[in-house]
């Protein structure tokens, strides 16, 4: 089966491929050769395209990759936006303050990977260091190509990760003394490591079936593993999923209490979908049930 060739209201995105690559299920595929590095536009972009996804209720759930030989090798090194911020400013004060803004705009992008409502399954491969950590930080589900290289690199150029990792890394891989030794010494470690601490919970084992051939075009590639989950999510209650979410991430960051009530506010609503009557009837029939858009 092919899908369009891309996704219309981003098909103007410079540095991301976005298109259809199940039926409910998008595909958002990083493309900034060669290593996929994010300058300010770039990261401007993810924000504008992580923040329309909750706006069409056709979208069930999204897979984030990147084309080419690498996830993302972080930081283009040649990106000026800091650097100007200081030239530009006339003292240390003003500088500061808008450096904080720049820090700001970028940590919104990222964070809007995981406000999207909508399950999002990173796909890593190649190089996958500094700013990847970052972003698969943010993600719902992790997978990985066996050829991964992982690092939270940022001590070793001489910053403190200020994007999310230190903020969601820790909570993900549950074990402080080990992400603390990834921060500090910003070590390498690969796929399996990275499956043993609960960063990733698949292996592809090679490049290709991570970033298979998919559609007749050479240039075009999905990731069939990422995309036999997110059908199966696709087919679930969109209410449902898009709740999930929301809740998990709230009681992350909340008491067990806490997260138990907000669960009252949310469900008080979301308990009156058409989409329970829908399934409870399907199971009867023992047919699948069909859910509306959101």
């Amino acid at each position: 089966m092919s899908y369009p060739a891309s996704y219309a209201p981003l098909a103007d995105a410079e540095y991301y491929t976005v298109e259809w690559l199940a039926p409910g299920v998008l595909g958002v595929a990083m493309n900034r050769p060669p290593l996929n590095t994010f300058n300010r536009a770039n990261w401007l972009e993810m924000h504008r395209v992580f923040k329309h996804i909750p706006t069409d209720g056709e979208i069930r759930a999204v897979i984030l990759y990147s084309k080419g030989r690498a996830f993302t090798a972080g930081l283009d090194l040649k990106e000026t936006a800091l650097s100007d911020a200081v030239n530009d400013s006339i003292d240390a004060a003003r500088a500061g303050l808008t450096i904080r803004a720049i820090i700001d705009e970028f940590q919104a992008a990222i964070s809007a990977i995981e406000e999207c409502q909508r399950p999002v399954i990173g796909v890593s491969h190649g190089y996958s260091i500094g700013l990847a950590i970052d972003i698969l930080s943010a993600v719902d589900i992790r997978y990985t190509a066996r050829d991964v290289t992982f690092s939270i690199r940022e001590a070793a150029i001489g910053l403190a990760a200020d994007i999310g990792t230190l903020q969601r890394f820790p909570k993900i891989v549950g074990n402080d003394s080990l992400a603390r030794e990834l921060v500090y010494t910003a070590r390498y470690f690969d796929a399996e490591e990275a499956l043993r601490i609960g960063f990733v919970s698949r292996i592809l084992e090679t490049p290709a079936e991570a970033l298979s051939a998919y559609f007749t075009s050479s240039d075009r590639a999905n990731l069939d593993a990422a995309i036999e989950t997110a059908k199966i999510i696709a087919a679930n209650s969109p209410i449902a999923v898009t709740g999930s979410k929301t809740a998990l991430v709230y009681s992350r960051d909340h008491s067990v209490a806490e997260g138990l009530h907000y669960m009252q506010l949310l469900n008080a609503a979301a308990l009156q979908t058409e989409d329970m009557a829908a399934a409870v009837m399907a199971t009867l029939q023992r047919t699948k049930p069909t859910f509306s858009k959101l």
